[in-house]
């Protein structure tokens, strides 16, 4: 049986292997840990704080997360990068795992955890005030909590960063725009926004307004990350299958640069560009959708049934708005939830595809001993 690695090792190597990677996401707790119990202390020293609210300790923990992930999201691939370089990095992971990612999607992605982290302790703040109404927080309880969500912020997230896959990006991206629109939502000063269309989020000058666009325009941008991660994984033999894989790849980029349009030009200072973008998104992913089988032929047929269904289900909505029958506001939630669920869904499907062709590799090479 293998020693554990000393400490010291791990300090220089943080991300080489699995172990390590678990053993430094503790490190990294406890250092944030210290770290916020500190400041929580300052802040909190001599006076008792509410749960939620201005000056509580829900804020202060919301706050603090998001910088927290942030600054540990960027610094941890900036590591991964480094023993990659210095060939270090003993366990690229799982397929998909080791691809590189470009300046802006850390930037997105990182903003996208801090949103989430922002939004997830605001929430549960606001659930536990109105569980305890009227309660207070005293000082030493404060800097405890304070501290260890923090910290607990800190230990997922360096996670999250060092196990980045397509399947896992999927997940932050559709946490990221569930929490980020419906923040937009809760916090619109029109009540009564969902009469005219989703896009009306985006109008104000609120931060609802705020919310929505960055949402929208953050998640453009890790869309076209993903477009990269799941083309990657889509195995291809021939000149006609890398073709049709760089036009999924490329259809996949254009969805994410229309969806980041969205949130680009407001409905209310560019409506031409911002209809533009919305109806293109829709566009193209019906493209993707009917051309996929002649781009990947290996794709999974119930896969294709599901795309068709989907486009069927768009034109059965898209009848009901021109009639009258359904609003805009409900046709694009709908539109929305679909191509979102149907990203996902092909990034397993080609999470698949790449562990069936390593597995078939496999099988031959047994066969050949």
């Amino acid at each position: 049986m293998s020693r554990p690695a000393p400490i010291s090792w791990l300090l220089r190597h943080p991300v080489a292997n699995a172990q390590s990677r678990e053993s430094a996401a503790l490190l990294v707790g406890a250092a944030v840990f210290l770290v916020g119990a500190l400041a929580s202390a300052i802040t909190f020293w001599g006076h008792d704080v509410p749960i939620a609210g201005p000056g509580s300790v829900g804020q202060f923990v919301a706050l603090a997360s998001a910088a927290a992930a942030v600054v540990i999201f960027v610094t941890t691939r900036a590591v991964m990068h480094a023993s990659r370089a210095a060939g270090t990095l003993l366990d690229p992971g799982p397929p998909g795992h080791g691809g590189q990612l470009r300046w802006y999607d850390i930037g997105a992605i990182a903003l996208a955890h801090g949103v989430i982290s922002l939004l997830a302790w605001l929430a549960v703040a606001g659930l536990l005030s109105r569980s305890f109404i009227g309660a207070v927080v005293f000082p030493t309880s404060a800097t405890l909590l304070a501290a260890v969500a923090i910290a607990v912020t800190a230990y997922s997230v360096f996670l999250s960063a060092v196990g980045l896959t397509p399947i896992l990006m999927s997940v932050i991206l559709a946490v990221f725009v569930v929490v980020g629109t419906f923040a937009s939502m809760l916090s619109a000063s029109d009540p009564l926004w969902w009469q005219e269309n989703l896009s009306t989020l985006g109008i104000s000058d609120d931060i609802s307004a705020l919310a929505f666009n960055l949402t929208v325009l953050i998640a453009g941008i890790i869309v076209t990350t993903l477009a990269h991660y799941a083309t990657a994984a889509i195995p291809a033999a021939t000149p006609e299958e890398v073709r049709g894989r760089a036009l999924v790849r490329g259809a996949l980029v254009l969805i994410g640069v229309l969806l980041a349009g969205v949130g680009i030009f407001p409905l209310d200072q560019n409506m031409a560009a911002h209809n533009v973008s919305a109806t293109g998104m829709i566009v193209v992913f019906i493209t993707v959708v009917v051309r996929l089988r002649s781009w990947i032929p290996a794709m999974s047929r119930v896969f294709l049934l599901l795309g068709y269904l989907y486009v069927g289900v768009l034109v059965v909505l898209a009848v009901w708005f021109l009639t009258g029958y359904y609003t805009l506001t409900a046709v694009e939630l709908v539109a929305f939830v679909m191509i979102f669920s149907w990203l996902i869904v092909f990034l397993r499907q080609t999470g698949a595809m790449l562990l069936a062709e390593n597995g078939n590799r496999g099988d031959s090479a047994l066969l050949h001993d």
